[in-house]
Protein backbone atom coordinates (compact mmCIF):
# COMPACT_ATOMS: atom_id res chain seq x y z
CA UNK A 1 0.00 0.00 0.00
CA UNK A 2 1.43 3.44 -1.12
CA UNK A 3 2.28 5.86 1.58
CA UNK A 4 0.65 9.42 0.98
CA UNK A 5 2.64 12.69 1.90
CA UNK A 6 2.15 16.33 1.78
CA UNK A 7 5.10 18.33 1.01
CA UNK A 8 5.44 21.87 0.04
CA UNK A 9 7.80 23.39 -2.87
CA UNK A 10 11.47 25.08 -1.65
CA UNK A 11 11.76 27.90 -3.64
CA UNK A 12 14.95 28.72 -1.82
CA UNK A 13 18.02 26.13 -1.89
CA UNK A 14 20.90 26.08 0.05
CA UNK A 15 22.51 25.93 3.77
CA UNK A 16 20.71 29.18 5.22
CA UNK A 17 17.09 27.53 3.66
CA UNK A 18 17.78 24.64 4.85
CA UNK A 19 18.74 25.61 8.64
CA UNK A 20 15.10 27.73 8.76
CA UNK A 21 13.66 24.90 7.88
CA UNK A 22 15.01 22.65 10.53
CA UNK A 23 14.24 25.51 12.88
CA UNK A 24 10.82 25.07 12.07
CA UNK A 25 10.84 21.67 12.99
CA UNK A 26 10.73 20.89 9.42
CA UNK A 27 12.67 18.23 7.40
CA UNK A 28 14.37 19.39 3.86
CA UNK A 29 14.18 16.95 1.17
CA UNK A 30 14.31 16.52 -2.46
CA UNK A 31 13.19 14.44 -5.70
CA UNK A 32 14.99 13.53 -8.36
CA UNK A 33 15.14 10.74 -11.28
CA UNK A 34 13.53 9.75 -14.19
CA UNK A 35 15.52 12.16 -16.37
CA UNK A 36 13.46 15.12 -14.98
CA UNK A 37 14.78 18.30 -12.82
CA UNK A 38 15.28 17.70 -9.28
CA UNK A 39 12.81 19.38 -7.07
CA UNK A 40 13.47 20.76 -3.35
CA UNK A 41 10.61 19.60 -0.51
CA UNK A 42 9.97 20.42 3.23
CA UNK A 43 8.44 17.49 5.04
CA UNK A 44 6.72 18.20 8.01
CA UNK A 45 8.96 17.16 10.88
CA UNK A 46 6.13 15.78 13.20
CA UNK A 47 4.30 13.59 10.49
CA UNK A 48 8.06 12.11 8.98
CA UNK A 49 9.29 11.50 12.24
CA UNK A 50 5.98 9.01 12.80
CA UNK A 51 6.39 7.38 9.43
CA UNK A 52 10.00 6.57 10.66
CA UNK A 53 8.29 3.88 12.98
CA UNK A 54 6.79 2.27 9.73
CA UNK A 55 8.87 -1.23 8.93
CA UNK A 56 10.45 -1.49 6.11
CA UNK A 57 10.28 2.03 5.07
CA UNK A 58 12.47 1.52 1.80
CA UNK A 59 10.48 -0.92 0.06
CA UNK A 60 7.51 1.11 0.41
CA UNK A 61 6.06 3.40 -2.64
CA UNK A 62 5.37 7.07 -1.58
CA UNK A 63 2.78 9.36 -3.60
CA UNK A 64 4.12 12.68 -2.42
CA UNK A 65 1.86 15.81 -2.72
CA UNK A 66 2.77 19.17 -3.79
CA UNK A 67 1.46 22.22 -5.41
CA UNK A 68 2.79 20.26 -9.04
CA UNK A 69 1.20 17.83 -8.38
CA UNK A 70 1.78 14.15 -7.28
CA UNK A 71 4.86 12.17 -7.80
CA UNK A 72 5.45 8.65 -7.42
CA UNK A 73 8.98 7.86 -5.04
CA UNK A 74 10.53 5.77 -2.96
CA UNK A 75 12.83 6.54 0.61
CA UNK A 76 16.58 6.22 -0.97
CA UNK A 77 18.46 7.81 1.90
CA UNK A 78 18.35 9.89 5.28
CA UNK A 79 20.24 11.87 6.72
CA UNK A 80 20.89 12.30 10.37
CA UNK A 81 22.47 15.05 12.91
CA UNK A 82 25.87 13.53 14.16
CA UNK A 83 24.88 14.48 17.71
CA UNK A 84 21.31 14.67 17.93
CA UNK A 85 20.04 11.91 15.73
CA UNK A 86 17.30 14.23 14.38
CA UNK A 87 16.58 13.90 10.70
CA UNK A 88 18.22 16.24 8.91
CA UNK A 89 17.58 16.01 4.81
CA UNK A 90 15.56 12.95 2.97
CA UNK A 91 16.10 11.90 -0.41
CA UNK A 92 13.29 10.23 -2.47
CA UNK A 93 13.72 8.78 -6.06
CA UNK A 94 10.90 9.25 -8.73
CA UNK A 95 9.67 5.59 -9.97
CA UNK A 96 7.72 4.64 -12.30
CA UNK A 97 5.55 2.09 -10.96
CA UNK A 98 5.01 -0.23 -13.79
CA UNK A 99 8.89 -0.48 -13.50
CA UNK A 100 10.63 -3.59 -11.44
CA UNK A 101 12.80 -1.47 -9.12
CA UNK A 102 16.02 -3.36 -7.24
CA UNK A 103 15.50 -3.35 -2.82
CA UNK A 104 16.88 -5.29 -0.33
CA UNK A 105 14.24 -6.55 2.63
CA UNK A 106 15.29 -8.20 5.49
CA UNK A 107 15.52 -12.10 5.84
CA UNK A 108 13.69 -13.23 9.54
CA UNK A 109 13.61 -17.24 10.68
CA UNK A 110 10.48 -18.43 12.34
CA UNK A 111 10.18 -21.60 14.26
CA UNK A 112 13.23 -22.11 15.86
CA UNK A 113 11.85 -23.55 19.04
CA UNK A 114 10.68 -26.50 16.98
CA UNK A 115 13.70 -26.58 14.09
CA UNK A 116 14.25 -30.75 13.49
CA UNK A 117 17.88 -29.66 13.92
CA UNK A 118 18.27 -27.11 16.55
CA UNK A 119 16.56 -30.12 18.66
CA UNK A 120 19.10 -32.16 17.89
CA UNK A 121 21.82 -30.03 19.76
CA UNK A 122 22.45 -28.03 16.20
CA UNK A 123 23.52 -24.43 16.08
CA UNK A 124 22.18 -21.80 13.72
CA UNK A 125 24.35 -19.67 11.42
CA UNK A 126 21.92 -16.69 10.42
CA UNK A 127 24.78 -15.41 8.27
CA UNK A 128 22.74 -13.39 5.82
CA UNK A 129 20.21 -11.09 6.87
CA UNK A 130 19.10 -9.58 4.07
CA UNK A 131 18.30 -10.33 0.56
CA UNK A 132 18.07 -8.15 -3.22
CA UNK A 133 15.13 -8.25 -4.64
CA UNK A 134 13.53 -7.18 -7.89
CA UNK A 135 9.70 -6.53 -8.78
CA UNK A 136 7.27 -4.06 -8.80
CA UNK A 137 7.39 -1.97 -6.18
CA UNK A 138 3.39 -2.98 -4.99
CA UNK A 139 4.27 -6.84 -4.64
CA UNK A 140 7.63 -6.16 -2.88
CA UNK A 141 7.46 -7.54 0.80
CA UNK A 142 8.44 -6.04 3.69
CA UNK A 143 10.29 -9.19 4.92
CA UNK A 144 11.04 -12.83 3.64
CA UNK A 145 10.85 -15.48 6.11
CA UNK A 146 12.85 -18.93 6.25
CA UNK A 147 10.85 -21.70 8.18
CA UNK A 148 13.34 -23.50 10.11
CA UNK A 149 10.88 -26.26 11.20
CA UNK A 150 12.30 -29.12 9.11
CA UNK A 151 16.05 -27.82 8.29
CA UNK A 152 18.16 -30.34 9.88
CA UNK A 153 21.95 -30.67 11.01
CA UNK A 154 24.22 -29.74 8.40
CA UNK A 155 21.54 -28.52 6.12
CA UNK A 156 21.49 -24.95 4.53
CA UNK A 157 18.82 -22.18 3.36
CA UNK A 158 19.92 -20.52 -0.45
CA UNK A 159 18.95 -17.76 -2.13
CA UNK A 160 17.54 -20.46 -4.43
CA UNK A 161 15.27 -21.97 -1.43
CA UNK A 162 13.75 -18.68 -0.36
CA UNK A 163 9.71 -18.40 -0.83
CA UNK A 164 9.11 -15.21 -2.86
CA UNK A 165 5.48 -13.75 -3.95
CA UNK A 166 4.78 -13.87 -7.59
CA UNK A 167 6.09 -11.65 -9.79
CA UNK A 168 9.02 -10.95 -7.36
CA UNK A 169 12.85 -11.72 -8.62
CA UNK A 170 16.27 -12.34 -6.97
CA UNK A 171 18.59 -10.09 -7.40
CA UNK A 172 22.03 -10.82 -8.52
CA UNK A 173 24.23 -13.20 -6.99
CA UNK A 174 21.68 -13.77 -4.24
CA UNK A 175 20.65 -17.56 -5.09
CA UNK A 176 24.13 -18.91 -4.36
CA UNK A 177 24.31 -17.37 -0.99
CA UNK A 178 23.78 -19.48 2.34
CA UNK A 179 21.37 -17.28 4.26
CA UNK A 180 20.79 -19.54 7.19
CA UNK A 181 22.67 -23.18 8.28
CA UNK A 182 22.34 -25.51 11.16
CA UNK A 183 25.94 -26.88 11.90
CA UNK A 184 27.18 -29.20 14.00
CA UNK A 185 27.13 -33.26 14.69
CA UNK A 186 23.97 -35.28 14.31
CA UNK A 187 23.70 -37.26 17.86
CA UNK A 188 24.70 -40.23 16.20
CA UNK A 189 27.75 -39.02 14.58
CA UNK A 190 28.97 -37.45 18.22
CA UNK A 191 28.45 -40.76 20.33
CA UNK A 192 30.50 -42.37 17.70
CA UNK A 193 33.48 -39.60 17.95
CA UNK A 194 33.14 -39.65 21.42
CA UNK A 195 33.68 -43.42 21.39
CA UNK A 196 36.33 -43.53 18.96
CA UNK A 197 38.04 -41.21 21.43
CA UNK A 198 37.81 -43.29 24.80
CA UNK A 199 40.48 -46.05 23.92
CA UNK A 200 43.58 -43.21 23.09
CA UNK A 201 42.55 -41.70 26.12
CA UNK A 202 42.79 -44.43 27.97
CA UNK A 203 45.99 -45.59 26.76
CA UNK A 204 47.50 -42.21 27.41
CA UNK A 205 46.63 -42.47 30.83
CA UNK A 206 48.50 -45.57 30.84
Amino acid sequence: MAINLKAEIRNVAGKGAARSIRNNKNIPAVIYGEKKAPVAIELNGRDFNMLLKTPSLRTKLFKIETSNGTEDAMLMDIQYHPVSDAVIHADFKRIDVNSPVNVSVPVEVINAEISKGLKLGGVLNFAVRKVALRGLVDKIPEKITIDLTNLNIGESVHGSDLVLPEGIQLGLHQAELAFATIGGKMPDEADSAKAAAAPAADAAKK
